[in-house]
């Protein structure tokens, strides 16, 4: 790939950025931080708490489960199965001013892997707790509407299966439920949920955009159509409460005392990085932003990369809240053209829109004119701990690239659904070194 275009200047966020980002950060927020390894006294008492777990995900005929055997008869009938394989991991991950966190994954990555389906279709969801685990793990999928008996944790080396039907469009939430809900806050906030985006069955709708021009000596509004088909990102809100060594802090959870808030497990990690720096001021060590804890190309998985967008081009944008605190979704210098949920439309060309814990939001705009675009969380204490996204739009420093040419960070990236524009990416992610190269292998073909 040509240095040139793999990552782009960001010269005019530097504008909006002085005016968001002017406040320092405390050492707590920027400090390293190491991993929590569990105590000896923890490791003794592993075989009680996983005593606690092994409930099998039971199949009664109600709540939209599918019990196994009656699968291949759904198929049968026009059904499409979509098999979801899920293995829970401890991990040690990187956390915004060095340092690692101790991080429970599902798949080794913060969120886990985007699971797309369409409406109607049958999710067969498998977890997995290898047998190097020091506690079981457990699944729930807010797409499902099945009895909360399902989501009880699986043992440490077993694994377990259950099936219901996604009846409801929307993008949902799922998590861990730690140990039949013990410790289910330390398993979320530590990393352990992700997003099922379901597609309407019969898919999106069109866009309509109004905008004014003159026609005839006088002012009118004209009726722009986009077509449902769009470039797409999926965005992830959450909070991280640490202790100084990295490890789960639940009073911090109590008091609302975030120590970051990140987007997709990082904070400021959409951002420019030192070849942005290079290319606007000739100085990798010149950050044109303020904020760019992710500028050493030796980060690999872990750089910074802003998200490309094309002017005039439909994106939808998967927005889920999946921390405690509310996100006021806003894109600095756009309005929102239209806000759905479950494929019913909610807004039309609002500022902000409140999306409260375990919600999620479809966010359809069109990007008139070029420059860079910073969306956050509008409470300024998530600005300032990491939820900011800095989005480019056209060439606005005339480097000569084209609508498309320019790649998208990976995890911004969903699964292709029915009306999806597909997009060039490239590997980005808070994941292990090994889901970094399977995620490079799965997008190489």
């Amino acid at each position: 790939m040509n240095r040139r275009y793999s990552m782009m200047s960001i010269a005019a966020v530097v504008a909006v950025a002085g005016l968001l980002f002017a406040s320092t950060y405390s050492q707590t927020q920027m400090t390293a931080s190491s991993q929590s390894i569990p105590s000896a006294s923890a490791q003794a008492s592993t075989k009680a708490v996983n005593d606690m777990g092994g409930i099998q995900l039971q199949m009664p005929d109600a709540f939209a489960q599918i019990p196994a055997d009656q699968i291949d008869g759904l198929v049968a009938q026009g059904r499409h199965v979509v098999d979801v394989q899920l293995t829970a991991t401890s991990a040690s991950l990187p956390i915004m001013g060095g340092g690692t966190y101790y991080a429970l994954t599902f798949n080794g990555q913060v969120p886990g892997p985007t699971v797309r389906v369409t409406q109607g279709d049958i999710v067969r969801v498998t977890l997995t707790v290898p047998s190097t685990e020091s506690t079981p793990h457990s699944v729930d999928m807010h797409a499902s509407q099945l009895s909360a008996t399902n989501f009880g944790a699986v043992k440490v080396g077993q694994s377990a299966t259950y099936a219901y039907i996604a009846e409801t469009p929307g993008a949902f939430k799922y998590h861990c439920e730690g140990v039949n809900l013990a410790s289910m806050d330390q398993h979320v906030m530590s990393g352990m949920y992700g997003v099922t985006i379901v597609d309407p069955l019969n898919g999106y709708n069109p866009l309509i955009v109004d905008k004014t021009d003159t026609q005839g000596g006088k002012v009118v509004v004209v009726h722009h159509r986009y077509e449902a088909a769009a470039k797409e990102f999926v965005l992830e809100y959450n909070q991280l409460y640490l202790n100084a060594d990295g490890s789960y802090d639940q009073r911090a959870m109590f008091l609302h005392n975030t120590t970051q808030t990140v987007v997709n497990g990082m904070a400021f990690g959409y951002t420019p990085n030192a070849d942005i720096n290079k290319l606007i001021k000739g100085d990798p060590t010149k950050n044109v932003f303020p904020v760019q804890p992710w500028n050493d190309p030796a980060l690999k998985q872990y750089q910074g990369h802003p998200l490309f967008v094309d002017l005039d081009t439909h994106y939808r944008i998967f927005v889920v809240n999946q921390g405690n605190m509310p996100v006021f979704f806003h894109i600095v210098g756009e309005i929102m053209d239209r806000v759905s949920q479950g494929n019913h439309v909610q807004a039309q060309g609002t500022q902000t829109w409140l999306i409260g814990g375990s919600q999620d939001a479809i966010v359809d705009v069109v990007f008139d004119s070029p420059g860079a675009y910073v969306a956050v969380n509008h409470d300024y204490a998530a600005i300032f701990t990491g939820a900011a996204t800095v989005f480019v739009a056209g060439d606005p420093f005339n480097l000569g690239y084209h609508a498309g040419d320019m790649p998208n960070p990976s995890d911004a990236v969903p699964p292709t659904g029915m009306n999806s524009i597909p997009q060039k990416e490239v590997v980005h992610c808070l994941c292990t070194d090994d889901q970094a190269a399977a995620i490079a292998k799965s997008m190489s073909g």
